[in-house]
């Protein structure tokens, strides 16, 4: 990773500090970079993979990492980022057949793995792939030897976001790129003093893992869980006093209930948040568990980086609800037609960016429908607009617009005018077939609320008529992904099917 300089001076100077806990186990600023080093000249001896057909010019060696949350994840990631060797981060909770695809398509040098009789390595044997499981390495970890080396430009990651098929697309990213975007973020975020930071998402996802290297990057301890579970966080939040948190909302309002009884958390002093947009509901609930916290969150894409950061709670001036702030610092945005012309304020459009922090494209995996570069800049498809302040506005995807009697509806625009309704905690709005409307408008809820008519009348407030939804659900335990966000799949596949997960509400 970008960041190797950065370690060698924390192992140096502050060799003891923790510089990762998980679930209590604890990785010192030293014990990582002397381990990484090891790791790093195991690599560097291993054969080449004479299967691999990808172009990664400047790579010598290509690491994957199947670990999920392990405490080895952060001395692997440091080797395997190190010049010229790039690391592939599999999430080893996807379905085993995607896996195998990728895999197959990478054929890395050797796949880190935690589970010796898991998936992840059963397909690597399969492939003829050398797999090593982390924690039973064949390799000597308290061995000597030269320093990594240092930062220097050139691909150091792959890493995989959904298509608009079942084909996680691939994507590359150089060490210039992350390290003008850390550069920038430790000013933006005020990391100078290296604050503790809990982020319980997965690190094969690009939330937690720019966090677990951001917070390494500025010398602090990260922490996080291996598994996914509301009250062990907030546990931990309270007994080790963490100063920051950044997570999606859904793990935050997780926290939330299971924290509801207990004293606030007045160790936070930010949360940051991403991934899928705040809510009223959630902002407030936030003031009542993180009384002292800063509360900000930014948009961007895994492709693109940050586009936009906020502050709705402790800035000098706090930000409206329904908007995702203003474009990061070194980040241009501007709102395009069909014909990419610059539609100017409080007109919808394509959100399109201009930055340094782009990722370079796709080894594979570009279907045309997402993430484009063209003369106006880079956009993953997102619709938008901006006001006269230059304050973004998220409308939602464009291959996810319904049409509903003939009228364009976004879901994100239903779902937050139903998260404002009292008593409901969350929502999921999509489209089904309909002989006369085209496509009818669902909503699936979740919270106290189980009124349809409730629900419908507060929608008649804040909605045109044909935005309404034409039928509610209710949804106790919304089924997630591993990375932390509503699988909203599977709930379309229930109301579908009439499963038990949601309920029909009535008037």
């Amino acid at each position: 990773m970008p960041i190797h300089a950065q370690l060698l001076r924390h192992a140096t100077e502050t060799p003891d500090k923790p510089a990762l806990v998980i679930d209590g186990h604890s990785l010192s600023y030293g014990e990582l970079y002397s381990r990484a080093k090891a790791i790093y000249r195991f690599l560097q001896k291993l054969p080449r993979s004479n299967r691999r057909m990808l172009d990664l010019p400047g790579v010598d060696k290509l690491a994957a990492l199947s670990l999920g949350n392990h405490i080895g994840f952060a001395e692997y990631f440091a080797a395997a980022t190190a010049f010229p060797t790039a690391c592939a981060v599999i999430d080893p909770m996807m379905p085993p057949e995607r896996i195998e695809r990728i895999v197959e398509r990478l054929a890395p040098d050797v796949l880190v793995v935690d589970d010796a009789a898991g998936p992840s390595a059963e397909i690597g044997r399969r492939f003829g792939i050398p797999v090593i499981t982390a924690s039973a390495e064949p390799f000597d970890l308290a061995a000597t030897g030269d320093d990594l080396p240092v930062d220097t430009d050139g691909i150091f990651l792959i890493g995989f976001t959904s298509g608009t098929t079942a084909e996680p697309k691939a994507y590359y990213r150089s060490r210039e790129q992350w390290r003008r975007s850390l550069d920038r973020g430790r000013v933006v975020f005020q990391l100078e003093d290296a604050p503790s930071t809990m982020c319980p998402g997965a690190l094969a996802h690009g939330l937690a893992l720019y966090a677990l290297v951001e917070a390494l990057d500025a010398g602090a301890t990260f922490h996080s869980v291996r598994k996914w579970e509301p009250g062990t966080v907030a546990r931990i939040l309270s007994s080790a006093q963490i100063e920051r948190m950044v997570a999606v909302p859904t793990h935050i309002a997780g926290i939330a209930r299971a924290w509801s009884t207990e004293p606030a958390l007045t160790s936070l002093r930010d949360v940051l948040t991403a991934g899928a947009k705040l809510d009223v509901n959630g902002v407030d609930s936030m003031r009542r568990l993180f009384p002292k916290a800063r509360i900000r969150e930014y948009y961007g894409a895994s492709e693109i980086g940050f586009m936009t950061v906020s502050t709705l709670v402790g800035g000098a001036v706090d930000f409206p609800i329904d908007r995702v702030g203003q474009a990061y610092p070194g980040v241009e945005i501007s709102i395009r037609d069909p014909n990419e012309n610059d539609v100017g304020s409080d007109v919808p459009g394509t959100i399109f960016v201009r930055s340094d922090l782009i990722a370079d494209g796709y080894l594979w995996g570009d279907d045309g429908q997402a993430f484009r570069v063209t003369e106006a800049g880079a956009t993953v498809g997102d619709l938008g607009e901006l006001d006269a302040n230059g304050m973004l506005r998220v409308i939602g995807r464009a291959g996810g617009m319904m049409i509903s009697g003939g009228n364009n509806v976004y879901p994100a625009e239903v779902e937050s005018a139903l998260k404002a309704c009292p008593g409901v905690e969350d929502a999921v709005v999509f489209a089904l077939p309909d002989a006369y409307l085209g496509q009818r408008i669902i909503a699936v809820v979740s919270g106290e609320m189980k009124d349809a008519k409730i629900l419908a009348d507060h929608c008649a407030r804040e909605l045109a008529r044909y935005k309404i939804p034409k039928q509610f659900y209710h949804i106790g335990t919304w089924p997630m992904t591993s990375s932390g966000k509503i699988s909203r799949g599977q709930v379309e596949t229930s109301v579908v099917s009439g499963g038990d997960l949601v309920l029909r509400l009535s008037a």
